[in-house]
């Protein structure tokens, strides 16, 4: 078996074999089998969830409460795994581990620092912000609610640096055991709701979610250093490497700082609306989620090993071939799903969610979002390959500017199709958008490959 020095250091299967997309299918495969566990437990905790606190102003609260920690995880700590993974992929391949593992400690210390420093922030600015994205909250509902994000503040550093170390081993082909760690966070909010619930109230849901962070984290760290990567945090200068991810990550943190503001939109205008509405839109994007996290995920993960290596050997017959292939595989398989997933709307949240305090009128509610979010699913799907084409190719300019036009599009429509549809319309421009975007990025890949191609000819 292949050391990993020798790991980093082969050079990329040939241009158009069907190797290298077996490579891609077994990544995806493995990310899509983990995933489908992590969310058969990840269901089981939200029918727990749904039975003990239903659409409740407890768990409005908590919901409210989760959106900002996990809004810094998405913004810090995905933002850099995205500027990182191609410029470590071509440091390793070209320059060997020890550079890498350098470019590595040194991007983990910015991403830990920038994770405090923000977390900090948030709980300064708790009490001036948290009226504006739960502004219909009465007063007591909006005080349950920044108690709870105070409590919830260290996940933030905690699921940033397991989804760093995530990354990092994906890079090295480590796909499936890596994708079921986060079952265990499940597993703990699940058992603290539980065993917990009639005890502790809400701030069970806060422990269970504590807990689970932690051992999120040991395991995946754990598992880093045993591949060759052990968690370190230190600095190694500006080098060359390090100035091209701290170029690459600004526009890819300012796009998901405009990305995330869309979320705080939907749940701002969701919160303008009747009571229980943000627990009813995140109730339903569960399912949608699930889709996105087995297709889009699996998919997007097991590609960006791929990509990076042929655009760091410049290969762009095989850059092209292996987008038209996987664009057209996710599109065959995800258009299907999601025409089941809106046809089968409202049984599917009856079974799953009506429950305890889960009656009717919200099964009738929580399924006609549910309708609206399945829209997006075969565009949001075959927009990743593109995505990720972008990125490898270090234009995160370009998706900068998709999210800027994403933020126009989300409240305009949020505007429009709440006032026709309620808390649906929400949903529904959340799928419209997500169709402007795979006409975007779709049109970038074509223009930067051609350009590239035409380059390397001259």
């Amino acid at each position: 078996m292949p050391t990993v020095l020798e790991a980093t250091r082969r050079a990329p299967e040939p241009i158009g074999a069907d190797g290298m997309h077996r490579s891609i299918l077994r990544a995806a495969v493995s990310v899509g089998a983990a995933g489908v566990i992590v969310k058969l437990v990840a269901t089981a905790k939200e029918i727990a969830v749904a039975s003990v606190y239903g659409r409740s102003d407890a768990m409005d609260a908590f919901l409210a409460a989760a959106l900002i920690p996990s809004l810094l995880v998405n913004l810090i700590s995905e933002s850099m795994n995205q500027a990182l993974v191609p410029t470590l992929v071509r440091v390793r391949e070209k320059e060997g581990r020890e550079r890498a593992q350098q470019l590595l400690a040194s991007s983990m210390l910015w991403m830990c620092l920038l994770l405090g420093a923000a977390s900090l922030l948030m709980a300064l600015l708790a009490r001036g912000f948290f009226p504006l994205i739960a502004s219909n909250f009465p007063p007591a509902k909006l005080a349950l609610s920044i108690r709870l994000f105070y409590g919830l503040l260290p996940i933030v550093l905690l699921t940033g640096i397991a989804t760093n170390c995530t990354a990092i081993l994906n890079t090295l082909d480590r796909f499936a055991l890596p994708a079921l760690a986060p079952a265990v966070i499940s597993v703990s909010i699940l058992f603290g709701a539980l065993w917990w619930g009639g005890r502790f109230g809400i701030w069970a849901m806060v422990y269970g979610t504590l807990a689970g962070s932690l051992l999120h984290v040991a395991i995946v760290a754990w598992m880093m250093e045993r591949h060759g990567y052990p968690f370190r945090l230190g600095w190694h200068g500006m080098n060359e490497a390090t100035r091209e991810v701290a170029g690459q990550y600004g526009p890819v943190l300012l796009s998901s700082v405009v990305s995330s503001g869309g979320l705080l939109v939907d749940q701002s205008m969701a919160a303008m609306l009747a009571a229980g509405s943000v627990s009813a839109l995140v109730y339903a994007n569960r399912f949608v989620s699930v889709v996105l996290t087995l297709l889009a995920g699996a998919v997007s993960t097991a590609i960006v090993p791929h990509i990076s290596r042929l655009v760091a050997h410049r290969d762009w017959v095989g850059c092209r071939h292996t987008i038209r292939t996987w664009v057209r595989l996710t599109a065959l398989v995800s258009a299907p799903i999601a025409v089941l997933l809106i046809a089968g709307a409202r049984p599917l949240v009856r079974v799953a969610y009506q429950h305890g305090r889960f009656g009717t009128h919200d099964t009738t509610v929580v399924a006609a979002v549910l309708a609206m979010y399945a829209v997006q699913i075969p565009f949001y799907v075959t927009s990743r390959v593109y995505y990720r084409f972008i990125v490898a190719m270090r234009r995160t300019d370009l998706v900068l500017y998709c999210g800027m036009i994403n933020l126009g599009l989300d409240i305009v429509l949020n505007l429009v199709l709440m006032h026709w549809f309620g808390v649906a319309g929400i949903a529904l421009a959340t799928s419209l958008w997500t169709v402007s975007t795979f006409f975007f990025l779709w049109y970038w890949s074509r223009k930067l490959l051609k350009r590239a191609e035409l380059e390397g000819a001259a």
